[in-house]
């Protein structure tokens, strides 16, 4: 007994020192299992979780795309002068030297390399005309950010600069932020920073002046759109609490779609001129230089897959759960016994699969889709609330739905059927499946009839070591805590 004990403070201590090292908690789940096989009473089955891609570096995949076409310096060869220093103007680029060259995939290439590869623009010769560029970046894939997008520039930072995002393959263009050194004057915004977002207003757009100073901040070479930041309005700063982020992913398609993209588009609109006037006399001063573009992300599978292929210079999911399409966005043939619906990341750290069944099992359910678009979890509660009359009450498709496969999910891998009630799986109960079915049992869902083991309270002395064992481990926290660079 006195071993067993022993046993028991060794892993609370090692539980202790282990959760303080870790920058992310324990019960953050990283989704990349898509299926693992278990024993059963039925013997050995699949056992099916929600799965993902790892985030990876996106602009390998990517395809470029400059308007106007020649805006890209060397055809004809052309002379630079330094920003700050208009005497010194031994700068050339020449499209036909390959040493010379600025074409625009040094945008994407390895960085680290002495001198400096980036992509260049012709200067501005045509003002007071406005040296206007547009750079596309394309996936013929939809993507899900993870990191802030940044922009390193080797020729001062624009003073106008708008960064788009497309959902529909660049058809339609919608701005994710504004840069300016002055945002009344440039696009009537006043100057705001991610700092000032809430959870409330996390999807409203912005225009900051922190990433367009002059020249004299020649050591600030990025512009940065904060991903991250954005994150932590949910997650917390240190990005602890993800599985808050997740339900608010889960249950909220704007914030989904906020943080989703098909292509990218950065409107460089005015060039760092590094003063109040521009010299005239030596335009070849003012153009756009970009050493590198770093865009993090994953292939969106709906929380169906767990890896992406690049295959034929296109990227798309390898799906499970019996689904297929590009993003696993329906069912295969044969398995759609009931409708198509995305994975769920909770309950945490698992999700749920929202496997599709064969034809076979059940009937087909083909809900209608809402267009219920909220921008935080309170906003969802009064949706569901004007659900709760019986199922023949709520037939007529004019009135409030209980459910749906897009926003107001059934939880916990229960099947929204007909948009007015969730069919619940045994364990669970309630409008949405979210309560556990133990907890209105006689003893709650630690009680005798529960079907879990009661929780039984050590004795006074094994409480007072533990208490004891547990503060000596918050004082030595920082003896297990890593370097932070």
């Amino acid at each position: 007994m006195r071993f067993h004990f022993a046993l028991t403070l060794q892993a609370l201590w090692t539980g202790v020192c282990q959760a303080a090292m870790q920058h992310y908690p324990a019960a953050w789940g990283h989704y990349d299992v898509c299926k693992s096989q278990i024993f059963s009473d039925e013997g050995l089955t699949w056992d099916y979780m929600a799965c993902q891609p790892e985030a990876a570096d996106m602009t390998q995949y990517l395809k470029v795309t400059l308007d106007p076409p020649n805006i890209t310096c060397g055809d004809p060869p052309e002379t630079y002068c330094a920003l700050e220093n208009p005497y010194m103007c031994n700068n050339e680029c020449d499209a036909t030297t390959e040493e010379l060259a600025h074409p625009p995939e040094l945008m994407f290439d390895i960085e680290g390399r002495n001198p400096t590869t980036f992509w260049q623009s012709t200067s501005w010769k045509k003002y007071p005309k406005a040296l206007l560029v547009n750079i596309t970046l394309s996936w013929n894939k939809t993507i899900e950010l993870t990191d802030d997008i940044v922009l390193t520039f080797e020729s001062g930072r624009p003073e106008q600069m708008v960064l788009e995002k497309s959902l529909d393959y660049g058809r339609t263009w919608q701005p994710y932020q504004f840069y300016a050194t002055d945002c009344l004057d440039a696009f009537t915004m006043e100057p705001k920073t991610v700092q000032d977002l809430t959870q409330h207003t996390l999807l409203d757009i912005i225009c900051t002046e922190d990433y367009s100073r002059g020249y004299v901040w020649k050591y600030d070479k990025t512009v940065r759109f904060e991903i991250k930041d954005r994150f932590a309005l949910f997650a917390g700063p240190r990005l602890h609490n993800m599985a808050s982020l997740y339900g608010q992913l889960d249950t909220t398609k704007n914030l989904r779609d906020f943080f989703t993209i098909t292509d990218l588009r950065i409107r460089l609109l005015r060039p760092a001129t590094g003063a109040t006037m521009v010299d005239e006399n030596n335009l070849s001063r003012y153009f756009y230089a970009i050493s590198d573009i770093k865009v993090q992300g994953r292939c969106k599978c709906n929380l169906h897959a767990n890896s992406c292929v690049y295959d034929k210079e296109k990227l798309s999911c390898e799906c499970e759960h019996n689904t297929t399409g590009p993003d696993c966005g329906r069912c295969k043939k044969n398995y759609q016994g009931r409708a198509w619906s995305a994975g769920s990341y909770l309950p945490i750290p698992k999700g749920t699969a929202n496997i599709c069944i064969p034809n076979n099992i059940g009937p087909v359910i083909r809900p209608n889709v809402s267009s219920l678009g909220v921008a935080n979890r309170k906003e969802v509660a009064p949706q569901v609330a004007l659900s709760t009359a019986p199922s023949v009450h709520v037939a007529n498709s004019k009135r409030a739905r209980v459910c749906d496969n897009e926003l107001l999910r059934c939880q916990n891998g229960g099947v929204c059927v007909n948009n007015v009630r969730c069919s619940c799986p045994s364990d669970y109960s309630g409008l949405l499946c979210e309560k556990p079915r133990c907890e209105s049992e006689l003893g709650g869902c630690g009680g005798p009839n529960s079907g879990q083991a009661p929780l039984t309270p050590p004795s006074s002395p094994r409480l007072l070591l533990l208490l004891l064992l547990l503060g000596s481990a918050l004082r030595r926290e920082a003896s297990c805590w890593p370097a932070v660079l």
